[in-house]
């Protein structure tokens, strides 16, 4: 791509995101290059001006969007060159024109559309008496029509496929139609009523069954439930403003005068207003509105993505995973310390069956002879019973006993990917292994599951689905990358979202390494088929070998820095590996030494965190958690109660607390905290363990209000 395009893409993009163009231009030519994301924002801060991964991220989108922008352009001016039309000045409006609306208004007079009314009346010649009329002069409008119109035996036909022709450019009008959006985004309001007969089984809706409000007031979980509503066929929703006012507006920069032409263009502007103008607008607003309500649930539903998928792993110990279940009873299995299945087994510690002796036995008996370190119990149907069943065990005291959630176990138990790990084993096992391994590295697992099917979020059904599954992927990819992999032990499915790796490349390493055993070296990677020098350059900073035969192997230096610090350990005389474990001699480095031409400042202070704590995983401790022993039903809560609660999911209107039944609490936003919070997620974070206090319980409708304020 030529530098005169690159200049003007990055012009843009600094432009919308208020970013400096030089650095926005750093980031556009390594994209181009077939950089990605995690790599540039990791690797190339120096280029960046030390942009976040979101900022990289954020100009990757803006480069999307302005191609496609170049590109509809490339469309509009061959669409409308084909027909003969595109004059010199139009050539520059719409080459220079970087507004997506704008441009679509300027083209729309030239779109191909279906046959019109105004269509009609210009293939019957009306177009020289429809311009006549706009003139607005004094003369009559039977003496236009005896002149210009080539129907004469049909006068007031005549003047109405003139009018049409009139309203038609009134509707296509660019200052008409910016006017009538002004309006919109000042005045528009929202409306949603019920469909007649429509009452009784839309019993979910019944709070927009008559409802109205500004519809920039109008927050993103309403809308969607709006417009759910109206999928379902139970209401009607419109998006409109008050008519008179508005089509006065458009009136006056078209009307001039009160003779019969200027009537009969007032009539044409009105006609237009309501047939065209206004309902096109409307669906604009509608659409943009849409939008934005499902950019604010992507954008709640990736951050409640990002901290489930960042949550505390317990590390590499061997754990018992149990999926709980009363009729069908409670899944155990046991794995090692990779997540390698061990054995598998049923229990039954609950009613109808109620073998309570066999089953702490069989549980006590499988702890002693697999060394189990933890228990990870699924938090769904008889999660509570089982996970109190199991505290009162005699079991040894290094064994503790986790809730785990469970959202999403039986789609990853019934997947492809789960039938391939066990080919052998049924779902009811294989989701009792995702439990235990989720407990041990929650990341490394739910990357296995489609994330619109972990369980955070709200209305992710209803929203965008391409947006929603490229924002959902491009934080895994996010997550994945700020941890780093284990090579030797990471699933094709972990390495399929490593920076520069994909799919193929990712189980072309799963296979050289069951052929070929363990990695030694980054540099090994190069002996796997089909992963090149890009690849490599792009993968080999996020991933890990521990014990290998480089010490740097397991840290987030990029091999194209190993010489650098290998000159910064001959320069104290010692090895890397000396280098890596001494803090003294570390401390003996002026950095701003080692700058070179390729080599800052920014780099060299990310290559000394990494050589003070090589391979350190970003996320938090797992800290141990037990809900009140004395509450297991809806029953046993009363108002006042202060409870421990984990945050599992976050919306706009508040936090969904689990404090230990089957029906989860909501923390409204006015009681997340004592002072004003207009986005939950500053305050709280999913898998957050906190104290609830009950405000309200309505047991008929199973639903339980919570508080977080200390001052009540």
């Amino acid at each position: 791509m030529n530098d005169e395009i690159t200049a003007r893409r990055s012009q843009l993009i600094a432009q919308r995101t208020g970013l400096q163009e030089k650095y926005v231009r750093g980031v556009v030519d390594l994209l181009q290059e077939g950089a990605t994301v995690p790599f540039i924002s990791r690797y190339r801060k120096e280029a960046t001006g030390g942009m976040t991964d979101v900022e990289v991220a954020q100009v990757a989108s803006e480069l999307d969007n302005v191609a496609e922008l170049e590109h509809r352009k490339e469309y509009i001016l061959s669409t409308i060159e084909g027909q003969g039309k595109l004059t010199p000045d139009l050539r520059t409006r719409i080459e220079e024109c970087w507004d997506a609306t704008t441009l679509e208004d300027i083209y729309l007079p030239y779109k191909q559309k279906r046959r019109t009314r105004a269509q009609v009346a210009r293939e019957a010649g009306l177009e020289p008496l429809a311009d006549a009329i706009l003139k607005q002069t004094n003369t009559p409008l039977a003496q236009l029509i005896a002149k210009l119109s080539p129907l004469q035996e049909d006068p007031e036909g005549s003047l109405q496929g003139a009018k049409d022709i009139i309203a038609e450019r009134v509707s296509e009008d660019e200052h008409a139609r910016q006017t009538l959006r002004t309006t919109f985004s000042i005045h528009a309001r929202i409306c949603s009523k019920v469909i007649k007969g429509k009452d009784a089984e839309g019993q979910n809706f019944r709070d927009y069954f008559d409802w109205q409000e500004p519809l920039k007031r109008c927050s993103s979980h309403r809308l969607l439930a709006m417009r759910r509503g109206e999928a379902e066929g139970i209401l009607r929703v419109s998006i409109c403003v008050d008519d008179e006012p508005a089509m006065e507006r458009i009136a006056r920069q078209f009307v001039r005068g009160n003779g019969e032409c200027s009537k009969a263009v007032r009539e044409a502007v009105e006609d237009g207003y309501k047939r065209l103008l206004e309902p096109s607008i409307a669906g604009e607003f509608g659409t943009l509105s849409r939008q934005k309500a499902d950019e604010e649930a992507i954008r709640i539903f990736v951050s409640n993505l990002e901290q489930l998928l960042m949550a505390s792993p317990l590390g590499q110990k061997r754990v018992m995973g149990i999926d709980p279940g009363f009729r069908t009873g409670c899944k155990v299995v046991c794995l090692d310390a990779e997540g390698n299945l061990l054995h598998h087994d049923v229990i039954f510690p609950h009613p109808p069956r109620a073998e309570r002796v066999k089953a702490m036995l069989t549980i006590q008996t499988l702890v002693e002879k697999y060394g189990v370190q933890a228990i990870s119990i699924g938090n769904g149907t008889a999660g509570r019973e089982t996970e109190d069943f199991v505290r009162h065990l005699d079991l040894p005291a290094n064994v503790e006993v986790y809730s785990v959630s469970e959202d999403g176990a039986s789609i990853y138990s019934a997947s492809e990917i789960a039938r391939e790990e066990f080919p052998n084993e049924d779902v009811t096992v294989r989701g009792a292994v995702s439990i235990g391994r989720r407990l041990m590295d929650p990341l490394a697992e739910l990357v296995k599951i489609d994330p619109s099917s972990i369980g955070v979020g709200q209305y992710q059904k209803d929203v965008n689905q391409t947006a929603l599954r490229k924002s959902l992927e491009d934080t895994v990819i996010k997550c994945v990358n700020r941890v780093g992999v284990n090579l030797n032990t990471a699933s094709q499915w972990l390495l399929t979202y490593v920076s520069g790796l994909g799919p193929s490349l990712a189980q072309n390493i799963v296979r050289y390494r069951r052929e070929n055993g363990p990695f030694h070296s980054r540099k090994e990677l190069m002996k796997v088929p089909r992963l090149g020098a890009k690849a490599f350059e792009q993968a080999a900073g996020f991933l890990r070998i521990k014990n290998g035969e480089v010490p740097l192997d397991n840290s987030a230096v990029h091999p194209e820095r190993y010489e650098l610090v290998e000159k910064m350990a001959r320069d104290q005389h010692c090895s890397v590996a000396q280098l890596m474990s001494d803090k003294a001699l570390r401390d003996n480095i002026k950095i701003e030494d080692y700058v070179n031409d390729e080599v800052g400042l920014p780099t060299l202070r990310d290559i000394m965190t990494e050589l003070d704590k090589p391979g350190l995983d970003p996320r938090q401790p797992l800290q141990a958690f037990a809900f009140d022993p004395t509450v297991h039903d809806i029953s046993d809560l009363r108002e006042g109660q202060v409870l421990p609660g984990i945050v599992t999911n976050i919306t706009n209107f508040g936090a969904f607390v689990d404090i230990g039944i089957h029906v989860k609490g909501l923390v409204h936003v006015s009681q997340l905290a004592d002072h004003y919070v207009k986005d939950p997620t500053t305050v709280v974070r999913v898998q957050q363990h906190v104290m609830v206090r009950v405000v309200g319980i309505d047991k008929q409708r199973e639903r339980i209000s919570l508080s977080m304020r200390k001052n009540s």
